[in-house]
């Protein structure tokens, strides 16, 4: 599978003919709308910052939209919505767990805090590819996101919403022991490639962007 990272939350993941939006910026977002046909998307926030579903619709697309918490299995991949920690200001966004070309991968949409469920933690006890946000403010800061990613034991962690604030990368990569940092356009997901992979960290520039 390869993995494009379009800015703020928002993932592109393909492999084969499929195509995964994961939290599609939607016009009416300040945040760059990303664009590009997809066959499932995913929406762990409902703001135009992550519900582009319509954007996602081009190309001849119509994508499956899975909008919060619950099982779904779309060709045949496997997809759990887990409610995450509702936030200060009252939003509740969606953690999304999915399984294909057997890799598991986690996406914790908007997530403000490390405080997670026991049933949601054994959930994601198999993790092969972590997106988590580490922009600090309205998200968990840097220092939180790399103690709860370095908990949860991803072969690969991709940072996300590094864009907002260039200094919470900076220390994300500190605390993981990163002293020169090194961007990729995109990032190859093979299983067999990754088996001896603990806690690399991968940085994705946005398209059009760093």
């Amino acid at each position: 599978m390869v993995i494009t990272y379009y800015g703020h939350e928002c993932f592109k993941v393909q492999f084969g003919d499929t195509v995964i939006a994961i939290n599609p910026i939607a016009k009416g977002s300040h945040y760059k709308t990303a664009r590009f046909g997809a066959d499932i998307v995913l929406i762990g926030l409902n703001d135009a910052d992550h519900n582009g579903a319509v954007e996602a619709a081009l190309g001849g697309k119509e994508p499956f939209v899975v909008r919060g918490p619950g099982e779904y299995e779309i060709r045949d991949i496997a997809i759990k919505g887990l409610e995450a920690p509702k936030a200060p200001d009252g939003r509740i966004s969606t953690i999304y767990f999915l399984t294909l070309e057997g890799a598991n991968l986690c996406v914790l949409t908007g997530l403000h805090t490390a405080d997670l469920s026991a049933s949601v933690l054994e959930t994601l006890a198999d993790v092969d590819v972590l997106f988590i946000p580490v922009a600090g403010g309205a998200v968990l800061s840097p220092t939180d996101a790399y103690k709860l990613a370095v908990s949860l034991e991803p072969r690969i962690i991709i940072p996300m919403r590094h864009d907002e604030r260039k200094d919470s990368l900076k220390t994300f990569l500190k605390e993981g022991g990163v002293d020169k940092m090194q961007i990729e356009s995109k990032l190859t997901v093979r299983r067999k490639d990754i088996a001896d992979s603990a806690g690399e960290i991968v940085v994705l520039a946005p398209v059009g962007g760093e």
